[in-house]
């Protein structure tokens, strides 16, 4: 039975009668913590009881939230989060910390393909392809319906009510000034298959409070692998649903090969829940050839249209939705061979990121077992200042990260 979720009213408050930083008003002691980055509160709460109260409360995220100190951060998921440990990633303070792993299901195995999205001090693990020994055959993957919630107050996942359709590879967007997240498409491709798998259309909707999925009109066709935002329309809020792929054809009578949606489609969120969807038609020229990479959104903090970007190996193109084109906005400074590329939005700058392995002359054969692989480098555009700049760190995972299956999920707290 999935667990009862606290409403935000719920969450812990700070206790008044505390003192924080003595000799300082609680008002002033409440300012100061504040304004620490949160890739530090971890060890900063081991400091007093009153500390890691305050650290741990709503009302330091409300503070954070009104003063506009929240952390830019990042979450990676490298592997399967039930046997590996998912990482946020504080790219300015270039500070990792780690998540607790999923609950396990000792049936099922190989998680991949899922969605994973942050909503207020919540991060959301949603869907999924995976294996199940209680199936068969056991060698072909199955669709998740499984939902999970990271408590960032409490630092525990929940287990929340399933979808109504199992799932992965989906579009997914929380919709704003409400306590709801709607999912679209979909279906049960696994990382270790390029290619086959299922195929839906099927469209729901979470409402947090009631911790319950509600069906919505289904998408128009089959569709997966797709992305999902929500823009501020001329009367009512849109739900685009962009990329991915439809049906599926084989060469040779043998070889499945995916056929590429060209276009995206678009509901109007009425009040109801309920809209219809419509389609903008091919997004490329007579001509042009389709372009299929990995599709970002950055949100207008004014409330205005988002700018929606491709990486197309090393180009980056905009998506201009009076025209329905892509258009060519700058190239990848640095080219790097042989990685697999990230591409991320954090804090409204794009992340190009690679995993470049190198070896540390430091250590010694005794100690390649806890050697870190490789450094993770990251080139930075902002997209108003159209300017580049350079990240380099090093990461704490064991193992070299493939950015072409690992679940990267922005959040800010």
């Amino acid at each position: 039975m999935p667990s009862q979720l606290p409403s935000s009213s719920l969450l812990e408050e700070i206790d008044e009668t505390l003192i924080l930083i003595p000799g300082l008003p609680n008002d002033v002691g409440r300012h100061i913590l504040s304004l620490l980055p949160y890739s530090h509160h971890s060890r900063v709460k081991l400091t007093c009881k009153s500390w890691n109260l305050f650290l741990s409360s709503k009302t330091l995220f409300s503070l954070r939230r009104i003063h506009r100190r929240l952390s830019h951060l990042l979450c990676i998921f490298p592997q399967d989060p039930h046997i590996c440990s998912p990482f946020l990633f504080d790219p300015e303070n270039l500070a990792w910390r780690p998540l607790p792993p999923l609950p396990c299901n000792p049936f099922e195995y190989g998680l991949c393909n899922f969605n994973s999205i942050a909503l207020g001090p919540y991060l959301y693990v949603l869907g999924g392809s995976l294996f199940d020994a209680r199936s068969f055959p056991l060698d072909r993957p199955c669709s998740s319906s499984s939902a999970f919630r990271y408590n960032f107050l409490t630092l525990q996942w929940d287990r929340l009510a399933p979808m109504l359709s199992p799932r992965g590879s989906f579009a997914c967007a929380a919709l704003p000034g409400t306590d709801q997240i709607i999912v679209a498409g979909g279906g049960s491709r696994h990382t270790m298959f390029r290619a086959a798998g299922s195929r839906i259309c099927s469209v729901e909707r979470y409402d947090v409070g009631r911790d319950e999925w509600v069906a919505m009109n289904g998408l128009p066709g089959f569709r997966a692998g797709c992305v999902g935002f929500t823009v501020r329309g001329d009367k009512e809020e849109e739900f685009w649903v962009m990329g991915g792929y439809g049906e599926s054809r084989t060469v040779s009578g043998v070889f499945p090969m995916d056929e590429y949606c060209r276009d995206a489609v678009v509901m109007e969120l009425k009040e109801n829940g309920r809209g219809n969807w419509r389609r903008t038609g091919d997004m490329w020229g007579e001509g042009e050839r389709p372009r299929f990479g990995k599709i970002v959104v950055v949100d207008d903090e004014e409330g205005g249209r988002p700018s929606v970007f491709m990486l197309d190996n090393k180009y980056i193109l905009r998506y201009n939705m009076d025209t329905n084109r892509w258009l060519k906005e700058s190239r990848v400074p640095k080219d790097v061979y042989g990685s697999s590329l990230g591409f991320v939005v954090l804090n409204e700058e794009l992340h190009v990121m690679t995993l470049v392995n190198g070896v540390d002359s430091t250590e010694t054969r005794w100690s390649r077992r806890q050697k870190r692989v490789g450094t993770l480098f990251s080139q930075i555009y902002h997209s108003r200042k159209k300017t580049w700049r350079f990240l380099v760190t090093k990461p704490p995972f064991n193992e070299p990260l493939d950015f072409s299956t690992a679940i990267m999920c922005p959040i800010r707290l």
